[in-house]
């Protein structure tokens, strides 16, 4: 697959277009990553080469953030540049969850009236979903992004699987939950709605109500 634009991958409606492999994102441009012997390429080079030619924090200085929404969308990550001042190269690595899943919340978000995802402890689900390895400074541009400690909280993963396509298991991942009623999982007839199963058009007609928890098993990230 070829470097690809954001026009290839839009945002809208949320959450964006996604490409079906992992890739490291820059100036408006995604380079697909393959992982072979050696380890994760672009193009003939080594991620961690491709990195240092670009004066960029390597693999071993980034944390694991799951991302399930639409921080999985290039044409997002641009968005974050744009707007919330987000730099570097954002490495972005598909990843298949088993256990856990990404639901509708129950409230919306205020500058476009979409309902966003989150996540919920769902035994027996397997989904795609993303993991950047982001820099302690895009970390913390996530956390504007989301409303850390307002919308979202930044916590640990403990409850299921998450592995990268080279079956490789990332332990207890950073990802961001909801923190108050609007952004836990939206119940209807009592059952969260998973995102793979309804759209965004029929996600902003759900009725429903709030679930108390996600029921997920979390620790506190390291600050």
């Amino acid at each position: 697959m070829r470097p690809f634009p954001d026009a290839t991958f839009p945002a809208d409606p949320y959450p964006g277009a996604v490409p079906d492999c992992s890739f490291v994102h820059l100036d408006g441009v995604g380079y697909p990553l393959r992982h072979r012997e050696s380890g994760w390429r672009t193009g003939p080079d080594g991620l961690d080469e491709w990195l240092a030619a670009r004066d960029a924090v390597p693999v071993a200085g980034r944390l694991p953030v799951l991302a399930y929404g639409s921080n999985r969308c290039p044409s997002k990550i641009t968005w974050l540049r744009e707007s919330l001042g987000l730099s570097g190269p954002v490495v972005v690595l598909t990843v298949v969850v088993e256990d856990v899943a990404a639901v509708w919340a129950s409230g919306f978000r205020v500058r476009d009236g979409q309902r966003p995802a989150t996540l919920a402890a769902m035994p027996g689900t397997r989904e795609r979903h993303s993991l950047w390895l982001a820099t302690p400074d895009q970390l913390a541009v996530l956390d504007r992004c989301e409303g850390r400690g307002i919308r979202y909280r930044l916590a640990r993963l403990r409850s299921g699987t998450v592995r990268t396509e080279d079956g490789a298991v990332v332990d207890r991942p950073h990802t961001y939950l909801g923190q108050t009623s609007i952004r836990l999982p939206l119940l209807v007839d009592g059952v969260p709605v998973r995102c793979t199963d309804v759209d965004q058009l029929t996600a902003r007609e759900l009725r429903g109500e709030p679930a108390d928890s996600d029921g997920l098993l979390t620790d506190e990230p390291d600050r």
